[in-house]
């Protein structure tokens, strides 16, 4: 009897990891076959979907297409939503209302709300769940429920290179300019100058820099080293492993720089450096 149940318990796991890889296979298949392409745009119609760029499936809301211009290589994550216009088929003159540039990435779960012109220079990496609205509720007429009351839009325009933190929300009127950092979770409104970064709600410039001086506060982690021409993937995982592994000559504080993804230095009695970009996290 015992037999017969583990033969009975083995058929049954068997049975499972069947089903599960089938499902991870058939996930995957829906996938790539769900993906807008320029090759493959589906029942989307842009204005302009550039080269290489993608859609990832699912996505989300999207209306007001023909007046959305996406730029080359750009990457689309799952379930970003990109709206041109108040709500679907209204005619929204000759030009665009939402351009976003060449090697723009959103991460996953963001929002591009244009109701009126939005820009998004290129280069921008968004991390996930990132709202941007040119649209926000008017509280005029304390007697009339907020939702009922027209709304104020301004147009808002991100320069190229900006890198903005997971869950940042963009309000109506901001001009974001070149380069610049925006930390997680920051709310940011009105004008922010080039090459500087921005944190808390409301968004204040917590760093800039300065042609002269450089970083300003100066930055508390020394600069990435780029991987030099001609070193092969084998020779970098080699390294990987030789500083994965204990040193009992270091101290456990430091961190090897050079491959990035490490946590910045801190000695004792030192406060915690503020975070720069990466993960998701800005400032």
């Amino acid at each position: 009897m015992p037999k017969s149940k583990n033969m009975f318990s083995s058929l049954t796991a068997w049975r499972r990891r069947v089903t599960q890889r089938a499902v991870h296979v058939g996930w995957a298949w829906v996938q790539r076959t769900g993906a807008v392409t320029a090759e493959r745009p589906g029942s989307l119609r842009f204005g302009t979907l550039g080269h290489g760029t993608r859609l990832a499936f699912p996505q989300g809301t999207v209306f007001g297409e023909p007046w959305i211009h996406l730029g080359d290589h750009c990457i689309i994550g799952e379930q970003v939503t990109l709206t041109a216009g108040l709500m679907p088929d209204l005619d929204l003159g000759p030009d665009p209302i939402l351009r976003i540039g060449n090697g723009v990435v959103l991460g996953r779960g963001s929002h591009v709300i244009a109701d009126t012109t939005v820009t998004i220079g290129s280069d921008c990496y968004f991390g996930p769940y990132v709202y941007v609205t040119s649209t926000n509720h008017s509280y005029d007429d304390p007697h009339e429920p907020i939702g009922k009351q027209w709304p104020r839009m301004e147009p808002v325009e991100i320069g190229p290179g900006c890198w903005i933190g997971t869950g940042a929300v963009i309000l109506p009127g901001a001009r974001i300019g070149r380069n610049v950092v925006v930390a997680a979770g920051a709310v940011v409104r009105g004008s922010v100058p080039d090459h500087a970064v921005v944190a808390g709600a409301p968004a204040r410039v917590v760093r800039r820099w300065d042609p002269d001086q450089g970083w300003q506060p100066p930055l508390r982690t020394p600069a990435p080293v780029p991987i030099p021409e001609g070193v092969t993937p084998e020779q970098l995982r080699a390294l990987a492993e030789l500083q994965a592994g204990p040193d009992p000559e270091e101290d456990s504080s430091e961190t090897v720089s050079g491959l990035g993804g490490g946590v910045p230095e801190v000695r004792p009695g030192e406060a915690a450096p503020v975070v720069e970009s990466g993960g998701g996290t800005s400032a």
